[in-house]
């Protein structure tokens, strides 16, 4: 579901990052009013929640591969304009150092990830979950959430590779961008949501909140915790994210590309051209690109990516935390 980069025309990207600031600018101001400082190191635990379930590619027979978000995930533990902040500079740590979703389409990534999925799947969890529900009760509610919110998404992804064709083409008629039209697009991409990635969705963020609700009570947000252990990685949740970052090279063994994340000469091959605005366009070159590094074995470079990405996470939200609320103030809040 990451857009690349020249997928959209520059200015489809311009659009969406200007509808993306004031969603950013009130979600800052949200997480800085919500989540107390002791609390911010444990919402960058999470957004690498979100950072390594997107390193888990599961293949579409076809040979097209997706992933889960975990952005429910994020909005249930911390609430959903947290969870804008966490998936946002997710996005933005694979966008800048692994290539992975386009620095000119960080915008419309950040609008379909980090913003219609969290906030529209922790709105049906709450619809479903009510108030003060019991565990099963919570796990439905945000199995359907993270469903509802995945797809939710990627229709917003389809819609804007859609439009491209339809808006932005040469004197010969052929595309710049991304060549095809909505009417392929949409179920292009809704196919494998709505059923493999979609089940994928479901199953990280159902399985890890059971699994930090019932080990690890202390990690959310709103649970109860003492002054001295809020801003303690509970023991359990670090051997989770030591096992997904172990784990992680499994993604490798998903053969093909993303609907929509084709080389250009791949894309080329599909269509019989190359859109001029694709070939020709603007390009980031990435630390690690395909969170490879060096010459080392795909799957060493895989986990070397993930420990990077995480620590990375973790250092953010630690110096986000220099600005946050203390413990006291936000318990008199």
């Amino acid at each position: 579901m990451h857009i690349p980069e020249n997928y959209l025309s520059p200015s489809t990207c311009g659009v969406m990052t200007v509808a993306m600031a004031p969603v950013w600018y009130h979600a800052v101001k949200e997480v800085r009013r919500t989540v107390p400082k002791e609390k911010m190191p444990l919402l960058g635990v999470a957004a690498a929640f979100c950072f390594l379930a997107m390193m888990f590619n599961v293949p579409l027979p076809g040979g097209t591969t997706g992933h889960a978000v975990c952005g429910t995930l994020v909005a249930i533990l911390f609430g959903p304009w947290a969870a804008t902040i966490a998936v946002s500079i997710a996005l933005a740590i694979q966008a800048v150092f692994f290539g992975d979703g386009g620095i000119l389409a960080f915008g419309a990534n950040c609008f379909n990830m980090a913003f219609v999925l969290p906030l529209l799947g922790y709105t049906v969890y709450k619809l479903i979950a009510g108030k003060n529900p019991d565990l099963n009760r919570e796990l439905v509610a945000a199995g359907v959430g993270s469903y509802v919110g995945i797809n939710a998404a990627a229709l917003c992804a389809a819609i804007e590779f859609g439009i491209q064709p339809l808006l932005f083409t040469n004197a010969a008629g052929q595309a710049l961008y991304c060549p095809y039209p909505i009417w392929v697009s949409v179920p292009a991409m809704m196919l494998g949501h709505l059923t493999i990635f979609g089940l994928a969705e479901v199953v990280f963020t159902v399985g890890i909140l059971g699994y930090v609700r019932k080990s690890a009570p202390s990690f959310a947000l709103d649970a109860p915790a003492s002054a001295e252990d809020v801003s303690k990685l509970p023991r359990p949740v670090a051997i989770l994210i030591a096992a997904l970052v172990a784990a992680c090279p499994v993604g490798l063994l998903a053969v093909g590309d993303a609907w929509g994340e084709w080389a250009t000469e791949d894309l080329a091959s599909l269509v019989g051209y190359a859109p001029e605005g694709l070939a020709n366009g603007w390009e980031w070159g990435a630390f690690f690109p395909d969170y490879s590094i060096g010459g080392m074995p795909d799957w060493i470079g895989y986990i070397l990516s993930a420990v990077i990405g995480v620590a990375l996470l973790v250092i953010i939200f630690r110096l986000f935390a220099g600005s946050a609320k203390p413990q006291a103030d936000f318990n008199a809040a």
